[in-house]
């Protein structure tokens, strides 16, 4: 028989990057008392890993748990970047309604659409919470205006248009049904959440169905599968069955823990029961996607389908002459282990061998996608080499198709015309285009995935870091011929040795540098962007012959430019085919794939 578990609920939060998705939890958690009045509380406790801290997003969802009114309110914070989109869809299935968190000043943005578009596909209830109505320029009523445009917009049905609305201030801890009450605390929201979103339904006597929507890793238990029980009870001990939809084959397996979440921590439970959200250890090989079944009547649940990886790049084994002197992991081996561990859990991911031994193709959903996982690994002491990234071409009819993105680019008028123009150049087609209020331009483009390898960085540049740009992906279409590369060669070192400013001094008429004086250098490492279309090899080593001759003012200090720094992803975009880039713990070398002059040019006669 069916019944409804009164005294839960499952609600996922979306939410644009940046408007205070992961603060509200914070205040959540402080309010219902999670913690002591006495501990001291890391901000923004749902990032966990640094690179979420620094970049302040969320790459990997989270799950935590809040008991207000005897009844538990489990939260999934959800990432909001098109870059994690297979994390997204996973985590509806676990929850009965959304908070979907809309800035009261910047209003909705294009993140927010595509989490959202797939949370009422699949028919969920939201609940819209305007944030930050203490800020200059809040216009919250606006924005509800704004809100309901967009549920039509993405096709919601005549119940999921009836949306409730909360406004708040995550920062200063209150929220409340009118726009403009300023102070109190978050029991409205509570409320809201108790009032609006459904209390799970099911069965409790029904044979198991435990479905696998995400992975976490522990060094002490290994593999946790992260699901909710959509059918029936589960107890501990007892076997079971894993299987995935559309397939016959089924393993007996038997969970040694069960876990489920109180605040942030995961606390042992011996049961669950339908619709709770719980954590199962012990299944070895457990995997996203998968059903865990009572043996009498295994059937397996459907699963979502997670959006393909569009571009790829090598990873390899360091073989520059600093190789090993700065990485705690350096060998095939490590790399490899840590590449296979990383698709455990990061399902929009695909790891392959290549005919090589010591190089892997990496293939993910964005350069951003594979940036983080670049970042992350050379921070845990990884060192590598990685290519340029290429884009996932696939034949559609006989007919050569590349990955083409939405891409929605909110800008201030006086630089729309420096990004069309950029835009252009990388075979955009403009489909869309509108002012916002206070002078903003509003432009949506169609553009081939290649042509936004590292266009953020300009981007960034063109507009004074004043815009805002997020990408959807959106098909395959024919390939829209060739975009124009980088136009100019590199700078690349003669021979090893360390940087001096006499050296750096010469090469700098020639185009601009990466590096200042005093570093050390090998041939064929890469040290700037030569002014002319071809490399230029010049010895940055080279000292200043010692005479005894004294001219006047010739001998003052040599001024040097200060070089330019390139971020990780400049230095992804900035690479040709013919270059790598070294990874280290505490550098990032651009180089030559062929270290020596010489067989460098033996290798482009050979081409020729």
């Amino acid at each position: 028989m069916h019944e409804l578990r009164q005294n839960l609920r499952n609600i996922a939060i979306i939410a644009h990057v940046d408007h205070g998705k992961t603060t509200l939890v914070d205040e959540l958690l402080k309010q219902s008392g999670i913690f002591r009045a006495n501990e001291a509380v890391v901000e923004r406790v749902m990032d966990s890993n640094d690179l979420e801290r620094e970049r302040g997003i969320t790459i990997l969802s989270k799950n935590t748990a809040i008991h207000y009114r005897d009844t538990k309110i489990n939260i999934v914070d959800t990432p909001g970047h098109a870059d994690f989109g297979g994390e997204v869809e996973r985590i509806m299935m676990m929850v009965d309604g959304v908070l979907l968190l809309v800035d009261a000043f910047e209003g909705c943005m294009p993140q927010t659409r595509f989490v959202l578009k797939k949370a009422l596909g699949l028919g969920k209830k939201a609940l819209v919470v305007v944030n930050k109505i203490d800020r200059p320029g809040a216009r919250a009523a606006e924005v509800v205006d704004e809100v309901l445009d967009l549920f039509i917009e993405l096709g919601a049905d005549d119940a999921q248009l009836e949306f409730p609305v909360v406004f708040a201030s995550a920062r200063d801890g209150y929220a409340s049904l009118e726009a403009d009450v300023s102070g109190g605390d978050m029991r409205p929201l509570l409320d809201a959440i108790l009032r609006e979103i459904a209390p799970p339904a099911g069965d409790r006597e029904a044979p198991l169905q435990l479905l696998i929507s995400s992975l976490e890793y522990d060094d002490y238990v290994g593999r946790i599968g992260i699901g909710r029980v959509e059918r029936g009870s589960l107890r501990l001990n007892l076997p079971l069955r894993a299987m995935v939809h559309g397939s016959e084959a089924m393993r007996t397996v038997k969970p040694s823990r069960l876990y489920q979440f109180e605040g942030l921590r995961r606390v042992e439970v011996q049961e669950a029961a339908v619709g709770d959200i719980v954590c199962v250890a012990g299944v070895p090989d457990i995997n996203i996607g998968e059903t865990l079944c009572d043996p009498e009547a295994p059937e397996a649940l459907p699963f979502i389908e997670i959006d393909e990886p569009t571009i790829a790049m090598n990873f390899m084994v360091n073989d520059s002459p600093f190789a090993g002197k700065e990485g705690k992991f350096v060998t095939t081996r490590n790399i490899r282990d840590r590449l296979f561990k990383e698709v455990e859990t990061n399902v929009s991911m695909r790891v392959e061998e290549t005919a090589t031994t010591d190089a892997f193709k990496v293939s993910g959903r964005g350069e951003l996608h594979l940036s983080i996982l670049i970042e992350t690994m050379r921070r845990q002491g990884y060192e590598m080499q990685v290519s340029r990234p290429k884009v996932i071409m696939k034949e559609i009819d006989g007919a050569a198709c590349e990955p083409m993105e939405l891409l929605i680019v909110e800008v201030p008028e006086q630089y729309v015309g420096a990004v069309m123009e950029k835009l252009g150049g990388r075979k955009a087609e403009l489909e869309n285009m509108g002012t916002r209020d206070g002078g903003g331009a509003h432009l949506e483009f169609r553009i081939p995935s290649r042509g936004l390898i590292g266009y953020r960085t300009e981007f960034l540049t063109d507009t004074n870091g004043n815009g805002i740009m997020n990408q959807l992906f959106a098909g395959y279409e024919p390939f829209k011929g060739e975009i124009p590369g980088r136009e100019r060669g590199s700078v690349v070192v003669h021979e090893p040795g360390e940087s001096t400013a006499y050296g750096l001094y010469n090469a700098q008429e020639r185009g601009r540098l990466f590096i200042g004086a005093g570093v050390e250098v090998y041939e064929g490492m890469i040290v700037g962007e030569c002014a002319r279309n071809e490399d230029l090899v010049i010895n940055v080593c080279k000292k200043k012959q010692l005479t005894n001759t004294r001219a006047s003012g010739s001998d003052d200090a040599l001024r040097l430019t200060p070089p330019t720094t390139l971020s990780l992803e400049q230095c992804m975009e900035f690479i040709a085919d013919d270059e790598l880039l070294e990874v280290t713990p505490k550098h990032l070398r651009l180089r030559k794939r062929v270290l020596g002059k010489e067989q460098r040019l033996k290798s482009e006669a050979r081409k020729k």
